[in-house]
């Protein structure tokens, strides 16, 4: 685990897979086409803290929904790629962008499809209930499943390695403590 808190104690930028990561994986179709994605509340409270220590949080994800770009407004994320296929050339694109190393970066996926990008982010991270082979060549892999809690894991995890989760704690806590 030692290793893992150093790798992320690096990290500026955390990118997740949408699909299977902030969501259970599930595609809810309606009669009319239109698609329905269910995303975990505690998942996004954790984004939000951390975010307000500094880190950049952006997403990668082969499907186009207007459900995951309005998820992903309202937890005030900038980095939005959808309909990647491909998701290494997003994944080069955000680190030109901010002007950090592959090091700097956490990747958290879920499938065959993010290996091109977790073997290059600096702490690659899988779910609990991802790929065997996507969670052969992570770094490490939440206690969560996808879309319950995962995301929440990934964020305290690096939030305790930069020493920042007592301080998002400690705003909600008050005086009281």
């Amino acid at each position: 685990m030692k290793d893992i808190l150093e790798k992320a104690a690096k990290i500026k930028l955390l990118v997740f897979d949408v699909d299977g990561v902030l969501t259970d994986g599930r595609l809810i179709i309606g009669d009319d086409g239109q698609e329905y994605k269910s995303f975990f509340s505690k998942d996004g409270l954790g984004i939000k803290m951390l975010l307000q220590t500094g880190v950049e949080v952006a997403v990668i994800t082969a499907r186009t929904s207007d459900v995951v770009l309005h998820r992903m407004q309202s937890l005030n994320i900038k980095h939005i790629y959808q309909g990647r296929l491909e998701k290494l050339p997003a994944f080069e694109e955000i680190l030109t962008t901010l002007g950090i190393s592959a090091e700097q970066a956490a990747y958290v996926g879920d499938d065959v499809i993010d290996l091109p990008v977790m073997l290059r982010a600096g702490l690659a991270i899988t779910v609990k209930d991802a790929h065997p082979l996507a969670k052969q060549h992570a770094h490490w892999q939440t206690p969560q499943c996808g879309g319950h809690g995962a995301a929440r894991d990934v964020c305290e995890l690096i939030m305790q390695a930069q020493g920042t989760l007592e301080g998002q704690f400690q705003k909600y806590l008050g005086d009281h403590s």
